[in-house]
């Protein structure tokens, strides 16, 4: 017969692993530079090359939403395939590393970048703290 703690099971989320350190599944040492980078500068860092993709398609677009959307993405792709970061990551102190399969850092930041636009694969992580899109692109965020 089915009980009611069977039911509400998912309630208390996920089962987890007191003594798990994110990011050792990835081979990432637990602090320190190279560590996985937490949420909020992750946030921040976004929001950061968002604001910086509206200005300048508010001075050179009249603000063309699409503009703004193809500013962020060659952004996202140059910056994260030459220098491993976008203009806030790197000022925050965050780096973008490849970590899974042997895919150029061009490819690994246009599958990243697109990935992020859809918004969903930003908000489902996984124990590493590795959000959906950077599981597909087959990297992480770490601190520098």
């Amino acid at each position: 017969m089915i009980d009611r703690n069977d039911l509400g099971a998912w309630i208390e989320g996920t089962p987890q692993d007191p003594d798990y350190v994110p990011g050792s599944s990835l081979g990432l040492p637990a602090t320190g530079p190279g560590s996985v980078a937490g949420t909020g500068r992750r946030f921040v860092s976004l929001l950061i090359d968002w604001g910086l993709c509206v200005v300048t398609s508010m001075v050179f677009f009249q603000y063309d939403p699409l503009a703004t959307l193809l500013l962020f993405v060659g952004m996202n792709v140059l910056f994260l395939s030459v220098f491993g970061a976008t203009p806030a990551q790197f000022a925050l102190g965050l780096r973008v590393l490849p970590v899974a399969r042997r895919w150029p850092m061009v490819v690994r930041a246009l599958a990243r970048t697109l990935a992020i636009l859809t918004v969903v694969t930003a908000v489902v992580w996984n124990r590493d703290r590795q959000p959906l899109h950077d599981v597909l692109a087959g990297t992480a965020v770490v601190r520098a």
